[in-house]
């Protein structure tokens, strides 16, 4: 794979301290999506703006069904259907436009940007997400592949193991629904262990990408967690959960255990370290300790970069999970790079 300067691309192993020296322009993104960070880097490279590099390389994993868990075809829900995720920050005008449960769209990060920029909202969900996606020149078409819908078949086989629910009558733990809640008077209300997760298991991209000027934008996109309960929103659309950006400051995005993350605002709070003149790997890591107190076995990973392209990144360990990969382009190079989890 070649890229401009040719600069190869290189394999860096750190450790959970790894600490980049400022340099920009900068494309960072969440796991070892090369070609969406060679594509948003190109962008970047061609003059397109940090935007449209953050845009591009978010499109490109949809195109590719990164893993399987990002854009069509992938993650079905408990009735089979495909539904995605995204959003778009600009970091200089602290604009957003995201999108959840996204149906029959399948470049949910372009339909984020038209919401951002073709409204007064910030956050648009569901059907009417879908109708106004249609409004703005996208195409409706089914997000169900081979793939997907074998993907639900086996699940209705293993009695729709595993699931979401709890709390719920017929055991959800050994049979599939419709559920019932459970209102026994004085029963105490059981948490369920999270699911183990591994490499192919995560579920989102998260690009950042910084200009020689010191702009920024963030942008995420995925289909979500597999087999959810259908009308499910993960952290990735929500402002200050899946990602930040402040051209003031500097940019984080997140990935992992949705549902959990989002409660933390991982992102907004890595940011606000940042801003306190903490470098970006202690404010990935102190964003990650902070869900780690009260979810000590839950999978979490963030990528933080200040103004001046200065990276960093930071996991916490989970069964499954005690390593995280990402990706970073700059003019000194192109590099997975893998930080161990704390």
């Amino acid at each position: 794979m070649g890229f401009p300067g040719d600069v190869p691309l290189l394999l860096t192993l750190c450790s959970c301290f790894c600490q980049a020296a400022a340099q920009t322009p900068l494309v960072l993104n969440t796991w070892a999506f090369a070609d969406a960070a060679e594509r948003a880097w190109l962008t970047l490279n061609s003059g397109g703006s940090v935007l449209d590099a953050v845009e591009q390389g978010c499109r490109q994993c949809e195109v590719q069904q990164c893993d399987g868990t990002v854009g069509y075809g992938g993650s079905p829900d408990e009735c089979g259907e495909t539904t995605l995720d995204a959003m778009i920050m600009n970091g200089n005008t602290i604009e957003v436009g995201a999108v959840g449960g996204l149906r029959r769209i399948k470049s949910a990060i372009s339909v984020a940007r038209a919401v951002m920029e073709h409204s007064d909202h910030t956050l648009l969900v569901g059907e009417s997400a879908s109708i106004f996606a249609q409004n703005m020149g996208f195409l409706s078409e089914d997000l169900t592949t081979n793939r997907s819908l074998s993907l639900y078949l086996e699940w209705l086989r293993k009695n729709c193991q595993p699931n979401s629910w709890r709390n719920v009558s017929p055991n959800p733990e050994t049979n599939c629904g419709p559920y019932k809640p459970i209102k026994e008077h004085g029963s105490k209300y059981k948490t369920k262990p999270r699911p183990q997760v591994n490499l192919h298991s995560h579920d989102t991209i998260g690009m950042i990408a910084i200009d020689k000027l010191g702009s920024i934008a963030v942008g995420t996109s995925t289909n979500g967690k597999i087999h959810k309960i259908s009308g499910r929103v993960g952290d990735s659309p929500i402002v200050g959960a899946g990602a930040y950006a402040d051209s003031t400051t500097g940019a984080a995005a997140a990935t992992g255990d949705g549902d959990v993350m989002m409660r933390f605002l991982p992102s907004y709070q890595a940011v606000e370290y940042m801003r306190m003149g903490i470098d970006p790997t202690t404010a990935c890591q102190k964003a990650i300790k902070r869900i780690q107190k009260y979810h000590p076995r839950v999978f979490g990973a963030m990528i933080c970069v200040n103004k001046t392209g200065s990276y960093g990144a930071a996991c916490s360990k989970s069964p499954g999970m005690d390593q995280f990969h990402f990706l970073a382009f700059n003019p000194a190079k192109q590099s997975e790079q893998i930080v161990d989890c704390i």
